[in-house]
């Protein structure tokens, strides 16, 4: 008796269900409440054949299975149907349909070298071997030295006894060539006078005043100095203990990254940064004068 029961069991879960399965379901759902196709549509985010092909369990148009899946729980959920029956409606519709596929080895293709690359890369070292050769081991303007070499002379030791060892410095002297010797020329005394005179009428040059700033630093701050001109008369970061002396054609165009570490002084006198010309730490001015 117990055999047949389970005949029957099995028989029962093996047959194809009577009703409406799957995309069907919702489909008499969604007309039950009387919601057309394309509100269904917007909702899912689908197009409208898409949505009556899901209806028809042709889910093969959506898809991969996760989107079929997916498009189905969210149907139910608009419809008021039980997700779990929806779902395992799709299982049994398909049954093979979520078997993993067997993914066959692909065969490695043998990857052909091409000599090409190799053959300019070989050709670029012998390039770059021979212009070093050239430039850094060859030198075109040293010449080969010809004749014979004169010895080296050999020093002696006034204090050393030992034989052998005699001072033999050889001296060359060219035909027509002999010791140099001193020339005194003489000048009259006129001359003299003129040349005295000459360098006494010479006007002696005296360096314009221009505007004279001195910079002491007693803190790091980054300066930018420039002149009425336009010339750049510094440009760095100042240190501490460090102290410029600048000159040129006034005014003076002044940044200071912190005016709180500098102290100046203009044409020898203190100057005081003017505290509208401070914004925060850093100022900008321009110096006239003292």
């Amino acid at each position: 008796m117990s055999d047949e029961t389970d005949k029957d069991d099995v028989a029962d879960a093996n047959s194809e269900p009577t009703g409406p399965v799957g995309g069907e379901r919702l489909a008499e759902a969604r007309r039950a409440l009387q919601i057309p196709v394309l509100e269904i549509a917007k909702e899912l985010h689908l197009d409208e054949h898409k949505v009556r092909a899901l209806e028809a369990n042709r889910f093969d148009v959506i898809g991969a299975p996760v989107f079929a899946k997916g498009h189905l729980r969210k149907y139910a959920q608009l419809v008021n149907v039980d997700q779990a029956d929806v779902m395992a409606d799709y299982y049994l519709l398909n049954r093979a349909g979520d078997a993993p596929p067997v993914i066959a080895k692909r065969p490695k293709q043998n990857r052909e070298i091409s000599p090409g690359p190799w053959a300019a890369v070989i050709v670029v070292i012998i390039i770059a071997a021979t212009a070093y050769w050239w430039f850094a081991v060859r030198d075109p303007d040293v010449t080969p030295a010809s004749g014979a070499i004169a010895p080296l002379p050999q020093v002696t030791n006034e204090d050393d006894d030992s034989p052998g060892l005699v001072a033999n410095e050889p001296t060359i002297e060219l035909p027509g060539q002999g010791a140099p010797a001193e020339e005194v020329v003489e000048l009259p005394t006129d001359v003299e006078a003129q040349i005295e005179q000459s360098q006494d009428s010479q006007p002696q040059v005296v360096e314009t005043d221009g505007l004279r700033l001195s910079v002491t630093y007693n803190g790091d701050c980054w300066t930018e100095i420039t002149d009425a001109s336009g010339r750049r008369l510094f440009f760095d970061l100042g240190k501490a203990g460090r102290t410029v002396n600048l000159s040129g054609d006034a005014p003076f165009n002044v940044l200071f990254g912190n005016a709180g570490n500098v102290s100046l002084e203009v044409n020898g006198a203190r100057y005081d940064i003017p505290a509208a010309s401070r914004r925060g730490r850093t100022a900008r001015l321009t110096i006239t004068g003292p």
